[in-house]
């Protein structure tokens, strides 16, 4: 009898590992492009924690969560949807973390994944137009809103003396929206706003767009653009012609390519970037860097973040449906339930396989409001000594 036992549940594990399921989820950024040295940690950050959920073995009955990457070049709106059709129709994702740039994100929603049903969570698409994109309850944001940096970066700006500035911008719907809200913020705290230009990525020389903003002067130059394309050139060019000296950068100029560029030649120069003091991304920076893996950047915590709120919430749902979990998501981020840090996803998941409530925290003290847009807040950045160094937390 013993043995007859032994060998019906030993049969029984056999067939619950034979139909665990292995879920794929899609990993779209932008790994060729104008911030494609920030994104192999974001990549990272985001398979660390679907790695953390396939060893602890909790995720409904045993399921294992792979990544699926896609490119989506952070500028090219047909790429980008081309590669979130690939990933949903070939190769069957139950998910989406990304995009990262604001524009593809936008079309990557509008063209592929509100036609499909799939649920995109963006960890660094912050464009203030996202957050009136129609979504049909799919699409969510681990980083917060433009809206809210504009006028962060406006009170650094203000606080440290800087009277007037003059403002460049990628000539993007990133761009675009963090200029208008830099540029409004600014106004109404009393600053003057003496010029503002687009810029291309992509050019040899931005002397001429440089001599632009120089003739409408400035105490400061705001740089929205992004490290691996033309915001350094503009830079270069500012202080190859002494047209500027300080720099205020916001977070897609953030980055370790910041500081080989340039290091303690544009001492004193501030920024901001999404942050909280009680944000915990040391175990997944120290776990993800390598020779290959610079994650000195932005971003890193927020796709950790996003990947774990997929996985909870088809925890919560009972299923890897997409809709099915969307309607979860918010429910796992927020209040009430027992508060789940980084490193604590099994925990998250034994209490929603018990029917317990959680309230995810995660690697950057996630908070989603209304629309599933992040609370967040921001980490004031100033070089000093050529790096870049952490001055508060807003």
């Amino acid at each position: 009898m013993k043995k007859l036992m032994m060998a019906t549940a030993a049969t029984a594990l056999l067939a619950g590992a034979a139909s665990a399921e292995d879920i794929k989820l899609g990993v779209i950024m932008g790994f060729t492009g104008p911030i494609e040295s920030l994104t192999p940690a974001m990549a990272a950050g985001s398979e660390y924690a679907m790695k953390e959920v396939s060893d602890s073995g909790k995720l409904l009955g045993g399921a294992t969560v792979s990544s699926v990457r896609g490119d989506s070049t952070c500028i090219d709106a047909a790429a980008a949807s081309a590669a979130a059709e690939r990933l949903i129709t070939s190769e069957g994702v139950k998910g989406i973390v990304g995009a990262d740039c604001s524009g593809v994100t936008g079309a990557i929603l509008a063209n592929v994944a509100v036609p499909n049903g799939m649920v995109m969570i963006s960890p660094s698409a912050t464009s203030p137009a996202l957050s009136a994109a129609e979504d049909n309850g799919m699409f969510f944001r681990t980083s917060p809103s433009d809206a809210r940096q504009g006028q962060v970066l406006a009170d650094v700006l203000m606080e440290q003396g800087f009277k007037s500035a003059a403002i460049t911008y990628t000539n993007n719907d990133y761009g675009k929206g963090l200029a208008d809200s830099i540029a409004s913020a600014y106004a109404a705290a009393g600053g003057e706003v003496t010029a503002t230009f687009a810029h291309e990525d992509g050019k040899a020389d931005y002397s001429a767009e440089v001599a632009s903003l120089a003739s409408a002067g400035g105490d400061i130059l705001i740089v929205a653009g992004y490290v691996d394309q033309g915001g350094p050139g503009v830079i270069r060019a500012a202080l190859d012609t002494g047209a500027f000296d300080t720099f205020a950068l916001p977070d897609g100029m953030i980055g370790g390519a910041l500081e080989e560029a340039f290091g303690d030649e544009i001492e004193g120069s501030i920024g901001t970037v999404p942050g909280s003091e009680s944000a915990n991304t040391t175990m997944i920076v120290e776990a993800i860097s390598s020779e290959t893996v610079d994650a000195s950047g932005p971003y890193i915590g927020e796709s950790y973040d996003a990947a774990a709120l997929i996985m909870l919430a088809m925890q919560a749902a009972g299923s890897s449906n997409p809709g099915d979990y969307a309607g979860k998501i918010m429910d796992v981020a927020n209040a009430p339930g027992e508060k789940i840090n980084t490193g604590e996803l099994a925990k998250g998941l034994e209490i929603l396989a018990a029917g317990g409530e959680i309230d995810y925290v995660g690697a950057t003290a996630v908070e989603l409001i209304g629309g599933g847009e992040a609370a967040g807040g921001y980490r004031e950045i100033v070089i000093k000594g050529g790096k870049i160094t952490t001055a508060k937390y807003r």
